[in-house]
């Protein structure tokens, strides 16, 4: 029986920069671009998808922002440290015709303009949402993804500052 593996996987943490006014001043926010599967859980996530051959995380990462959202022309901070894996539920490994056991994503930090348009194909996409650190709780509810989606923010923030 062949050894079961990872596919490698790679998504991108937006940034979008926002001037906010408050009792205190004005300053500049970020926020961070979630996107919408249409599935019943666990349905908003970072842009993310497979590394095809020998591309690298990073254009790999670039390739998936553009296809689900339509975005290019970001500046990339840099690659995280961090990496997501994961298993695929047991529906979903019987349907797989291969001997892929889960997910294993690696991470790109970067910083889109203020005035990025994002463009969804409503298929693979539905929606997307740009929403401060404090509001990810709201979209992404699976609590071990959700805190690693703030463990990249606040890494985002040693190369942005984030109010």
């Amino acid at each position: 029986m062949p050894k079961e593996v990872y596919r490698s996987a790679a998504s991108i943490l937006i940034l979008r920069p926002i001037s906010v006014c408050a009792p205190k001043g004005c300053g500049t926010r970020y926020q961070v671009l979630l996107l919408n599967k249409p599935r019943k859980r666990d349905n908003w996530q970072l842009p993310q998808g497979g590394v095809e051959g020998k591309e690298s995380t990073i254009d790999a990462a670039l390739r998936e922002l553009k296809e689900e959202a339509g975005i290019d022309g970001i500046h990339v901070l840099k690659k995280s440290k961090c990496v997501y894996q994961y298993d695929f539920p047991a529906s979903y490994r019987r349907i797989r015709p291969d001997h892929v056991c889960g997910q294993r994503i690696e991470y790109v930090l970067a910083l889109a303009p203020a005035d990025c348009v994002v463009r969804v194909d409503d298929h693979e996409i539905v929606g997307h949402v740009w929403v401060l650190p404090e509001e990810i709780s709201r979209y992404v509810k699976r609590k071990e993804y959700r805190d690693f989606v703030k463990k990249l923010v606040r890494e985002a923030a040693s190369c942005v500052p984030l109010d």
